[in-house]
């Protein structure tokens, strides 16, 4: 291994622990408005496409966990942090804040209602599906087109793991932060 750390999966227990004791940096790497609707008390906001310029804290007294929604953005984030920073310990929350709240402890909610990120690709992808449908059937067949690059787009997103629309969204206003939070547990 010539030195080189792995990612380490934790789980929302150890994670809670931890962040008793002080002794981690908890990072969200999800959109401000994510993190604003919902959000793990003490987690600072680093979204995923700006993580390499996060200032990694000394890891020989504090941990390092990224967290998004599920695992899976934090687990790039983890990537692209580990391969800048090769000798870096870092861990994913596992399930992320996902696994936080089903495992009972406290988050931070707004009052308002927000779309996660992953919802507004599906509304903005289904939406262009159907208009494209219905313009097959009352223009020209030709418009199969569209629906044939969206499902290129789908199948991009999930060999890769990259999400260009995504990416896009997540740069838009609504999707900036916002305050008026609440403090809730999960009962």
């Amino acid at each position: 291994m010539g030195g080189h750390v792995a990612i380490k999966s934790v789980d929302a227990k150890t994670v809670k622990q931890w962040l008793e004791k002080d002794e981690v940096l908890l990072v969200d790497v999800r959109g401000p408005v994510e993190h604003a609707a919902e959000k793990i008390v003490g987690a600072r906001l680093f979204s995923l496409s700006q993580i390499e310029k996060l200032q990694l804290p000394n890891t020989k007294t504090k941990r390092l966990v990224l967290h998004c929604r599920s695992g899976k953005r934090s687990a790039t984030a983890c990537q692209k942090l580990v391969h800048a920073n090769p000798e870096l310990e870092i861990y994913n929350l596992e399930g992320g804040i996902v696994s936080w709240i089903e495992s009972g402890y406290p988050v931070e909610k707004t009052n308002q209602f927000t779309l996660s990120l992953e919802q507004q690709v599906q509304l903005s992808i289904g939406t262009l599906i159907f208009l494209a449908s219905m313009l097959v059937w009352l223009i020209s067949p030709i418009f199969i087109a569209i629906s044939s690059l969206l499902g290129l787009c789908l199948m991009f997103t999930g060999i890769c793991s990259y999400c260009g629309l995504a990416s896009s969204l997540a740069k838009m206003p609504w999707n900036q932060s916002s305050k008026n939070s609440v403090t809730y547990k999960k009962a």
